[in-house]
């Protein structure tokens, strides 16, 4: 399993929200490059990356942000926020973001979007953000009534690189992992799955390896960690190794 290490960017910083709510972000760098390349140095094979503003506006706000991850780091980096059609998902890509995740726009746009998966394999990925098993655009600040498994299906044979699903309830609430609704969603779909979303500590990671090693269908392919690294619940190196089958 992968360790998606996660930048979330607000007004240029490196931030954490709280369930979501924007007036409840912390702010734990102030210079995302740097903090991009401590985590490749820790050994990370990936970078999440997310343009907060940009999922509330519905366009590209912390460009100059990411242009600077990306100077710094020689690990690809897949983005999510404020990608909401074709063109700025290709100007991402062309940009040398390696994978764009599409969240909105895949609810509203479904078939466009797995046409956008199907011309670009493995470099677009499908950000599911659940509240109740119900899909929330825009931020999280809009509430649809599609289940998420309805809308996961959608792409199934379509070369999206992975679902990205988040339990919004958990995330950065420090309350763990939501195991289960992960793994229901892997069993009802081909596509792998990236866990995202209230990760506390290593047991949260252990359990997640675990279900991965059950064969389920789709697969769970990694997790996202945020805040548990920045408030050292452990460290890149310990996650690493609960995360390829080790203890610490």
């Amino acid at each position: 399993m992968n360790l998606y290490p996660a930048i979330d960017l607000k007004d240029g910083d490196c931030v954490r929200l709280l369930r979501g709510e924007m007036a409840a972000a912390t702010v734990f760098n102030n210079d995302p490059a740097a903090q991009a390349r401590s985590f490749q140095d820790a050994g990370c094979q990936w970078l999440h990356l997310v343009d907060l503003n940009g999922a509330i506006e519905g366009r590209p706000v912390n460009g100059e942000a990411v242009s600077a991850i990306l100077a710094a780091l020689s690990i690809p980096v897949q983005l999510g926020g404020g990608i909401r059609d074709e063109a700025t998902a290709l100007a991402w890509l062309e940009a040398g973001i390696r994978r764009v995740i599409i969240g909105t726009f895949a609810l509203r746009e479904p078939d466009l979007v797995a046409d956008l998966c199907r011309r670009h394999p493995g470099r677009v990925a499908i950000g599911i953000d659940g509240r109740d098993g119900r899909v929330a655009v825009e931020g999280w600040v809009k509430q649809s009534d599609r289940p998420v498994l309805d809308l996961a299906r959608h792409f199934e044979g379509a070369g999206a690189a992975a679902i990205i699903y988040t339990d919004i309830d958990r995330d950065g609430a420090m309350q763990g992992h939501n195991v289960a609704a992960t793994s229901t969603l892997a069993e009802g779909i081909s596509t792998p799955v990236i866990a995202s979303g209230g990760v506390t500590g290593l047991d949260d990671l252990h359990a997640l390896r675990a279900a991965a090693d059950t064969g389920i269908k789709g697969g769970i392919e990694g997790v996202i960690v945020g805040r548990a690294l920045y408030d050292g619940a452990f460290d890149v190196a310990a996650a690493l190794n609960a995360l390829t089958g080790g203890e610490a």
